[in-house]
């Protein structure tokens, strides 16, 4: 496996399940308490449906779908990350948000299609080795894109 950049960057980490993954905290917006969406009629799969944020509105997007994940039992720690993606701006569900971390280049490595098994290995930037375990990097273009844009 070889490795990404030696830079720095933060990411927000995040839990689907027992799967512990990141994203670029330059592509969050915020991190909200769940709500209901309301569910649109026709939509894509991995689309939950809208809320209204503030006056905009905007789709959640279910990553538990995306990567055939089962469906979550307790949704008392469930967030949206409300991100930038593509031009789009899209809540995504998360079981819950643990923290914002500085993650070296050097910690990273690209993902190898045995460890990616139950996730399209081209979501992923990388798997990060902190000392509390694997972390998930996530591409959330290429995740949410292609969806987004038939959802939209």
């Amino acid at each position: 496996m070889s490795q990404i950049s030696e830079e720095e960057k933060q990411y927000v980490v995040f839990r689907l399940g027992s799967e512990v993954f990141g994203i670029d905290i330059n592509k969050v917006k915020e991190i909200i308490v769940y709500q209901e969406p309301t569910h649109m009629p026709g939509s894509s799969e991995f689309i939950e449906g809208i809320i209204n944020l503030r006056g905009h509105v905007i789709p959640i997007f279910s990553l538990r779908k995306k990567f055939n994940f089962p469906e979550a039992g307790d949704m008392g720690k469930t967030r949206i990350i409300v991100v930038e993606a593509g031009n789009s701006t899209v809540g995504i569900v998360v079981d819950g948000v643990s923290e914002v971390v500085m993650i070296s280049g050097s910690v990273i490595e690209k993902p190898s299609s045995l460890l990616t098994s139950t996730v399209d290995e081209n979501y992923i930037t990388g798997v990060a080795k902190m000392e509390s375990g694997l972390v998930i990097i996530l591409d959330l273009e290429k995740v949410i894109g292609r969806d987004m844009a038939e959802a939209i």
